[in-house]
Protein backbone atom coordinates (compact mmCIF):
# COMPACT_ATOMS: atom_id res chain seq x y z
CA UNK A 1 0.00 0.00 0.00
CA UNK A 2 1.24 3.04 -1.12
CA UNK A 3 1.68 6.20 1.57
CA UNK A 4 -0.78 8.05 -0.45
CA UNK A 5 -3.62 5.13 0.08
CA UNK A 6 -3.69 5.43 4.06
CA UNK A 7 -5.26 8.76 4.00
CA UNK A 8 -8.81 8.49 3.25
CA UNK A 9 -9.88 11.69 3.53
CA UNK A 10 -9.20 14.75 4.47
CA UNK A 11 -11.78 17.80 6.12
CA UNK A 12 -11.92 20.79 7.05
CA UNK A 13 -14.50 21.63 10.09
CA UNK A 14 -14.13 24.66 12.61
CA UNK A 15 -16.04 22.03 14.89
CA UNK A 16 -12.79 19.28 14.31
CA UNK A 17 -14.09 16.29 15.71
CA UNK A 18 -17.96 15.85 16.44
CA UNK A 19 -20.46 13.28 15.93
CA UNK A 20 -20.30 13.61 12.34
CA UNK A 21 -16.40 13.47 12.19
CA UNK A 22 -16.25 10.89 14.95
CA UNK A 23 -19.09 8.46 14.31
CA UNK A 24 -21.07 9.34 10.72
CA UNK A 25 -18.05 9.85 8.67
CA UNK A 26 -15.32 7.72 10.31
CA UNK A 27 -17.53 4.29 10.04
CA UNK A 28 -18.64 5.42 6.25
CA UNK A 29 -14.77 5.77 5.43
CA UNK A 30 -13.79 2.87 7.23
CA UNK A 31 -11.29 4.74 8.97
CA UNK A 32 -9.61 3.42 11.94
CA UNK A 33 -7.40 6.54 12.94
CA UNK A 34 -8.88 10.07 13.42
CA UNK A 35 -5.89 11.83 12.98
CA UNK A 36 -6.78 15.53 14.42
CA UNK A 37 -4.32 18.14 12.82
CA UNK A 38 -4.23 21.28 15.05
CA UNK A 39 -1.99 23.72 16.91
CA UNK A 40 -4.60 24.48 20.13
CA UNK A 41 -5.68 20.89 20.11
CA UNK A 42 -2.42 19.48 20.10
CA UNK A 43 -1.37 20.89 23.39
CA UNK A 44 -5.14 21.07 25.36
CA UNK A 45 -5.61 18.07 26.62
CA UNK A 46 -9.55 18.84 27.91
CA UNK A 47 -10.31 19.17 23.98
CA UNK A 48 -8.21 16.03 23.25
CA UNK A 49 -10.62 14.09 26.38
CA UNK A 50 -13.87 15.47 24.85
CA UNK A 51 -13.09 14.78 21.16
CA UNK A 52 -11.36 10.73 21.86
CA UNK A 53 -15.14 10.17 23.72
CA UNK A 54 -16.46 10.60 20.27
CA UNK A 55 -13.95 8.83 18.47
CA UNK A 56 -14.17 5.75 20.57
CA UNK A 57 -17.97 5.65 20.03
CA UNK A 58 -16.71 4.75 16.17
CA UNK A 59 -14.37 2.48 17.20
CA UNK A 60 -11.55 4.09 15.86
CA UNK A 61 -8.25 5.54 17.48
CA UNK A 62 -7.69 9.50 17.55
CA UNK A 63 -3.83 11.13 17.53
CA UNK A 64 -3.45 14.85 17.71
CA UNK A 65 -0.54 16.71 15.98
CA UNK A 66 0.78 19.84 15.14
CA UNK A 67 1.68 20.23 11.09
CA UNK A 68 5.20 20.01 11.74
CA UNK A 69 4.78 16.53 14.17
CA UNK A 70 2.50 15.17 11.27
CA UNK A 71 4.59 15.46 9.25
CA UNK A 72 7.44 13.77 11.14
CA UNK A 73 5.84 11.06 11.68
CA UNK A 74 3.90 10.21 8.46
CA UNK A 75 6.10 8.27 6.77
CA UNK A 76 5.92 5.58 9.35
CA UNK A 77 2.40 4.71 8.90
CA UNK A 78 1.56 1.41 10.00
CA UNK A 79 0.30 -0.82 6.74
CA UNK A 80 -2.82 -1.61 8.71
CA UNK A 81 -3.73 2.14 9.69
CA UNK A 82 -6.65 4.04 7.38
CA UNK A 83 -6.41 8.00 8.48
CA UNK A 84 -8.97 10.31 8.62
CA UNK A 85 -7.49 13.64 8.74
CA UNK A 86 -9.59 16.83 10.03
CA UNK A 87 -8.39 20.21 10.03
CA UNK A 88 -9.82 23.53 11.92
CA UNK A 89 -9.61 25.80 8.52
CA UNK A 90 -7.45 25.00 4.91
CA UNK A 91 -4.21 26.87 6.07
CA UNK A 92 -2.42 23.61 7.35
CA UNK A 93 -3.71 21.56 4.13
CA UNK A 94 -1.36 24.12 2.48
CA UNK A 95 1.40 23.34 4.94
CA UNK A 96 0.90 19.52 4.36
CA UNK A 97 0.97 19.44 0.78
CA UNK A 98 4.34 22.33 0.64
CA UNK A 99 5.99 19.26 2.88
CA UNK A 100 4.98 16.53 0.75
CA UNK A 101 1.75 14.60 2.39
CA UNK A 102 0.12 13.14 -0.61
CA UNK A 103 -4.25 14.59 0.38
CA UNK A 104 -5.66 13.09 -2.66
CA UNK A 105 -9.07 15.22 -1.97
CA UNK A 106 -10.49 18.05 0.91
CA UNK A 107 -14.15 17.88 2.53
CA UNK A 108 -15.15 21.23 3.24
CA UNK A 109 -17.67 20.64 5.98
CA UNK A 110 -18.15 23.88 8.35
CA UNK A 111 -16.44 27.00 8.34
CA UNK A 112 -18.48 29.38 10.53
CA UNK A 113 -19.77 32.30 9.77
CA UNK A 114 -17.73 35.05 11.39
CA UNK A 115 -17.43 38.90 10.53
CA UNK A 116 -15.72 39.23 7.09
CA UNK A 117 -16.30 36.25 6.19
CA UNK A 118 -18.57 35.64 2.84
CA UNK A 119 -20.36 32.07 1.82
CA UNK A 120 -19.58 29.77 -0.24
CA UNK A 121 -22.66 27.83 0.53
CA UNK A 122 -25.12 28.06 3.53
CA UNK A 123 -22.32 26.22 5.80
CA UNK A 124 -19.44 27.40 4.37
CA UNK A 125 -17.69 30.54 5.10
CA UNK A 126 -14.28 31.90 4.23
CA UNK A 127 -12.09 35.08 4.45
CA UNK A 128 -9.68 36.39 2.23
CA UNK A 129 -6.98 34.19 3.92
CA UNK A 130 -9.40 31.05 3.99
CA UNK A 131 -10.41 31.68 -0.16
CA UNK A 132 -6.26 32.43 -0.71
CA UNK A 133 -5.50 28.92 1.06
CA UNK A 134 -8.30 26.92 -1.03
CA UNK A 135 -6.89 28.18 -4.02
CA UNK A 136 -3.45 26.55 -3.00
CA UNK A 137 -4.78 23.62 -2.29
CA UNK A 138 -6.69 23.64 -5.72
CA UNK A 139 -3.22 24.15 -7.24
CA UNK A 140 -1.65 21.14 -6.27
CA UNK A 141 -4.43 19.34 -8.37
CA UNK A 142 -6.37 18.17 -5.46
CA UNK A 143 -9.95 17.73 -5.43
CA UNK A 144 -11.94 20.45 -3.25
CA UNK A 145 -15.87 19.31 -2.55
CA UNK A 146 -18.39 20.37 -0.02
CA UNK A 147 -20.16 17.75 2.10
CA UNK A 148 -21.63 17.77 5.16
CA UNK A 149 -22.52 14.48 5.86
CA UNK A 150 -21.95 11.08 3.50
CA UNK A 151 -25.36 10.81 2.52
CA UNK A 152 -25.79 14.59 1.40
CA UNK A 153 -24.89 16.11 -2.04
CA UNK A 154 -21.24 16.57 -2.68
CA UNK A 155 -21.02 20.42 -4.03
CA UNK A 156 -17.81 20.66 -6.00
CA UNK A 157 -15.62 23.71 -5.58
CA UNK A 158 -13.60 24.46 -8.96
CA UNK A 159 -12.50 27.47 -10.64
CA UNK A 160 -11.42 28.87 -7.32
CA UNK A 161 -9.17 31.11 -9.17
CA UNK A 162 -12.63 33.30 -10.61
CA UNK A 163 -14.20 33.60 -7.22
CA UNK A 164 -13.77 37.03 -6.50
CA UNK A 165 -14.16 38.05 -3.07
CA UNK A 166 -17.02 40.06 -1.80
CA UNK A 167 -18.99 40.97 1.25
CA UNK A 168 -22.58 40.99 1.35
Amino acid sequence: MELKDHILMTRIDNRLVHGQVGVTWTMTLGANVIVVIDEAAAHDVLQQKLMRTVARSSGADIRFFTVDEFVKVFPNVSENQRLYLIVHDPLPIVDLLKAGIPIQSVNVGNMHFAKGKMALNRKVYVDEADLEALRIIESFNVSIFIQDVPGSVSEKLSGLDEVKFVLR
